[in-house]
């Protein structure tokens, strides 16, 4: 079992620390676990709402705009369901040791980028490169 990492609340990732030390490690373990637990908090805010919203709406009109609400809501909540398991990964790569690097290149993924997006699986060009080509083969 690894020790307790101490982590100041003001804490954020310097570039001038060594990449990927335990504090880091730990600040995104963190980040990435308070964001899963966002998103599943909302997902029973969903839940719950919609066990409620299933009464019956007279009114066409009404009918017909709480439905379209309703499949907005779980779509985003697909969404989200996706997201908590690249969450889900980028925990798995800590554990691994292999957060923060590029899956395409192996280079480190710059701490901004990391901090915007802590689920990035590749390097701001890589993931550039790597869109160009999909969009390419999508218009074939």
């Amino acid at each position: 079992m690894k020790a307790e990492i101490f982590l100041p609340d003001d804490y954020r990732p310097a570039e001038d620390e060594p990449f990927m030390n335990d504090r880091q490690l730990e600040y995104f373990r963190r980040k990435l676990l308070a964001w899963k637990e966002e998103l599943l908090a909302g997902t029973r805010d969903t839940i719950e709402g919609l066990q409620e919203a299933t009464r019956n709406i007279p009114d066409v009109s009404d009918r017909a705009s709480e439905e379209t609400d309703r499949a907005l809501e779980l779509r985003t909540r697909d969404r989200q369901r996706k997201l908590v398991g690249k969450i889900d990964a980028a925990l798995r790569r800590i554990e691994q040791g292999e957060y923060g690097y590029c899956e395409k290149t192996g280079e480190q993924i710059s701490l901004k980028r990391l901090d915007a997006r802590p689920i990035a699986t590749m390097t701001l060009e890589a993931q550039d490169q790597h869109e160009r080509r999909e969009k390419v083969h999508r218009n074939d």
